[in-house]
């Protein structure tokens, strides 16, 4: 006892103190105190922390040596710790199911405590702002906060203020909410509203597809909440994305869209507008300027989503970060990013995870989203046990080590405190946070399913189940809130304004499709083929060309740089300003820099952009000592426009879905997304397939958005070859995108201008090189900059035109392996011709170039891919000619390319030498 008297010697609140902040963060505690604790904890549990991890011994304890009262007061420290991490898994939060058993639980004896100490009062209550209390009140008020409506994950947070930010949160008012009669109300009118919308729809469009919210209703509250409280904290810019099930509810309730236009795509009437395809109710989009209860005026947008349930993610995240961006000057306060999920699909859905590990990053971060789990515990047919690995479907929060609150779906005024617990959380600390609403799936994955064959016990409990609406009601009837009447005439009189609309609606024969952030889009139209086909103005003057190309070739005098990158800008001025011989890199650095000079902001991200996969670009350039990040373009003297290059994660679904959706939100940002080679573009197929190629056609979105994917064949093999050229010219359509193989500086650099001096918005595919990056002859003059435009054929410049016997057709890089072969060989009755744009197919063009070799009778489509890949098919499909033409490509291969290089030149020049000699050509 003699070595521990100065126990006694102190309150024991202050050994409390310091023994809680030693359990939350033993680093911060003094280290003979830390050795102290250790040595408690290894006394009592002989599995305590190592003292090689601590780096001091621990304090070894013998039996009855510290003074009992500190002894049960370490104890009730424990049992507080022991809730604060684990009270979530013994919570009442499941309104259907029964829980999980975890162990141990939080039984007092597992604490070394025991009923006797029920009435003992402890110092410890101090670090809950309780004061000293009897042990059974602070247990009280421990399964107030953490074991009641709500469960809080919290403690795996390594940030001390954000902890203690948390806990005091948490101790007002035990984490229950202290709503008035006012607030208590429009609860329950928003609830009325969610349920009473449901009900209608299942009445009156029996057995059609709506993905109901009966269950989750009290997302419609917890969104009004949101929205109501973040308008109030100064957010001015709402983007939020969810999939279908409880869409249309919240479309109406929350949005403002008017039932009317819901009736009438329910009744299946044909749309106004002709010119797009359309898609079903319950993926459309929305905009709606709301005004709040105080006033405030406020933008809501709900993005246009496919049935791909999370892909809607990153395009939220992208859209927020645009407005940000480009209106209020980077300001993260004003917008707020909301995604609502599903619990099968935010845990099985590997995008969500690509979209958290963003979440934090410089390019991508948007200071905090809030996601919302619509929580049904199935996933179609599958229960949860099936479904995930992890404890939570929100376990991927602790990536970012993001608070989450899990919430029982049928407490409403708990679901409203827990979204305004996390919109406080968002604001003050710009990180993300999760809520779990935990509820049910009242009918099958929809409302024509048969749920009780896979999960019949699940649902004969539903069955029985009231909705969260009558729940709340009779709670606020039995507290006096509310009379009977009153929740009756809320649901006669919304039921009463559906009759209204649905009667409406009938009496239009077609509905109108109203495009999604219009507001942003003014004075951009949709377009068709023909419209794309224009010639546009791309000219720029010599003045301006000239001090673009100072500002990107003069480095700082004041920093010091690396010698390779004084070489690399020393060599850019030496191009442009002496021998005016223009490579690759300066093609696109003076489109940037023009572009910028004109007013548009320029994005580029993506694996390695900065410097450029293939260290051509070095847009983002290093002071050697203290890297200080240095970019060019923001020199230009005059500039109207920001440029912004980034390094993206090692990720391609989430990150084009990131920049598709800047693009979105910013068409006068020139907005590029690149891949570190072009074949691993298909890791974002999705993206490609749902929202790329069909956007415009689904959901009347223009998108702008450009794909700069490296291709070509240098014997790399079949992983570093081939951007699947062919995937993207079969979802090419009629006006859907641009598909273009360049070939030289000049013709890139009018490509990119043309992208934004359209008076319209179509999504840009390029081909771009490797090998060309460096190659002699991919070579432009400032002229052919200043005076071109962009040539979406190439003739032979070099042809006599009466000597040619075999035209042939190319595209990209291939054209200068053929062009060696024809001067080495001096084939002068070989005319090589380039199609630089692969869709739209400029066919007159091509027809004016057959023509115009009239000795030609050997006409040849030739590429350097297998014949099953590349633009044959293309080719086939979109230009009647090529039926007829010779085929000089690698026979027919699963693979793109060969991995051995002796192979791969082989086939490679075997192609070559077909062009040339028509007996080598293989059927």
């Amino acid at each position: 006892m003699d070595r521990f008297s100065f126990l006694n010697a102190a309150h024991t609140a202050y050994f409390a103190e310091l023994y809680d902040q030693y359990l939350q963060y033993p680093d911060s505690v003094e280290p003979s105190w830390r050795a102290f604790f250790q040595g408690f904890d290894f006394g009592m549990e002989q599995n305590g922390v190592s003292s090689e991890v601590l780096g001091e011994a621990p304090v070894t304890f013998e039996e009855g040596e510290m003074p009992e009262h500190v002894y049960k007061e370490f104890q009730v420290i424990r049992l507080i710790d022991g809730y604060r991490t684990r009270g979530h898994l013994f919570t009442k939060t499941n309104p259907v199911r029964e829980r999980r058993h975890y162990e141990p639980t939080l039984d007092i004896e597992n604490f070394g405590l025991s009923k006797d100490d029920l009435d003992t009062t402890f110092g410890a209550g101090d670090i809950l702002g309780l004061g000293p209390k009897k042990l059974k009140d602070i247990i009280q008020h421990l399964e107030n906060i953490y074991c009641d409506s709500i469960g809080v994950e919290y403690m795996f947070i390594r940030k001390p203020e954000e902890i203690d930010w948390i806990q005091k949160k948490l101790n007002v008012n035990e984490n229950h909410p202290e709503f008035d009669a006012d607030r208590k109300k429009q609860i329950l009118r928003k609830l009325n509203e969610a349920v009473s919308f449901e009900g209608f729809l299942h009445r009156k469009y029996v057995g059609q597809k709506r993905f109901s919210l009966e269950g989750g209703e009290t997302l419609i509250p917890a969104l009004d909440a949101l929205i109501e409280g973040a308008a109030e904290k100064g957010v001015k810019d709402f983007v939020m994305g969810m999939a279908h099930r409880g869409r249309l509810n919240t479309l109406t309730n929350i949005f403002g869209k008017s039932a009317k236009d819901i009736f009438s795509e329910f009744d299946g009437k044909d749309y106004e507008q002709d010119i797009f395809d359309g898609d079903v109710k319950y993926h459309l989009g929305w905009t709606s300027c709301r005004h709040t209860s105080s006033g405030k005026e406020i933008n809501i947008n709900i993005a246009p989503n496919p049935s791909h349930l999370e892909t809607v993610g990153p395009v939220v995240e992208g859209i927020a970060r645009a407005k940000r961006d480009r209106r209020y000057s980077g300001d993260p306060s004003k917008v707020l990013p909301i995604l609502v999920h599903g619990d099968a699909a935010v845990a099985g859905q590997g995008v969500v995870y690509e979209v958290v590990q963003m979440a934090k990053l410089d390019g991508y971060e948007n200071a905090g989203t809030i996601h919302i789990v619509v929580n049904n515990q199935i996933g179609f047919t599958t229960n949860y046990l099936d479904a995930r690995s992890s404890t939570y479907c929100t376990d991927v929060a602790k990536v970012t080590l993001s608070p989450v609150l899990h919430v029982n779906a049928d407490d409403a005024e708990a679901v409203v405190h827990a979204v305004l617990f996390a919109l406080d959380f968002r604001m003050e600390f710009k990180r993300d946070v999760f809520i779990d609403l935990l509820g049910y799936r009242k009918y099958g994955h929809n409302e024509g399913d048969e749920p009780r064959f896979t999960q019949p016990k699940l649902y004969k409990a539903i069955a029985k189940h009231k909705n969260a609406r009558d729940i709340y009601a009779e709670k606020l009837i039995k507290a006096g809130v509310i009379e009977e009447s009153y929740i009756e005439k809320l649901e006669d009189d919304y039921k009463k304004k559906l009759e209204e609309d649905l009667e409406d609606s009938r009496k239009e024969d077609t509905t109108r499709i109203t495009p999604f952030m219009e507001d942003e889009w003014g004075g951009y139209e949709n377009v068709q083929e023909d419209r794309m086909m224009e010639d546009v103005d791309t000219t720029v003057s010599m003045d301006e060309l000239d001090k673009v190309a100072k500002a990107i070739s003069k480095l700082p005098e004041d920093k010091k740089f690396l010698r390779k990158i004084e070489k690399i800008i020393n060599l850019r001025e030496q191009m442009y300003f002496e021998d005016n011989k223009l490579d690759w890199s300066m093609g696109e650095h003076l489109a940037y820099g023009t572009l910028m000079s004109e007013g548009y902001n320029i994005r580029i991200s993506g694996q390695d952009s900065e410097r450029g996969t293939f260290s051509h670009r070095h847009a983002v350039l290093k002071v050697e000592e203290s890297e200080e990040e240095i970019i060019l373009h923001n020199n230009i003297e005059g500039r109207e426009g920001d440029f912004f290059v980034y390094n993206s994660p090692l990720s391609e679904y989430g990150v084009v879905g990131f920049d598709y959706g800047y693009a979105m939100a910013s068409p006068n940002t020139l907005t590029i997304w690149e891949a570190q080679f072009g074949d691993f573009v298909n890791g974002a197929q999705i993206m490609i397939d749902q929202y790329i190629s069909a956007a415009e056609d689904k959901w009347k979105l223009q998108n702008g958005l450009v794909m700069f994917l490296p291709h070509g064949y240098e014997g790399q093999g079949a992983e570093h070859s081939s951007a699947r050229m062919e995937r993207f010219l079969q979802l090419c359509a009629k006006d859907n995108m641009f598909v273009a193989d360049v070939t030289t500086p000049a013709n890139m650099f009018h490509l990119l201008r043309r992208q934004m001096k359209f008076g319209f918005r179509k999504p840009l595919i390029i081909f771009t090189p490797k090998s060309l990056l460096r190659h002699a002859k991919v070579i432009s003059t400032k002229e052919d900059l200043a005076e071109g435009s962009f040539q979406m054929i190439i003739d032979d410049a070099e042809a006599n035109v009466d000597k040619v016997k075999t035209l042939a057709f190319c595209t990209g890089k291939f054209y200068y392996d053929l062009l060696e072969y024809k001067e080495e060989n001096n084939r002068d009755d070989v005319a090589l011709v380039r199609v630089e744009q692969l869709f739209p197919l400029p066919v007159e063009k091509m027809k004016e170039v057959i023509s115009k070799y009239k000795n030609a009778d050997d006409i040849v489509w030739t590429q350097e891919e297998p014949r099953n890949m590349g633009a044959y098919g293309h080719m086939l499909m979109h230009f009647d000619e090529a039926k007829q033409f010779r085929c000089c490509s690698r026979k027919f291969y699963g693979s793109p390319a060969a991995g051995s290089s002796v192979r791969f030149k082989k086939r490679h020049q075997r192609v070559i030498d077909s062009v040339f000699d028509k007996s080598l050509t293989e059927e």
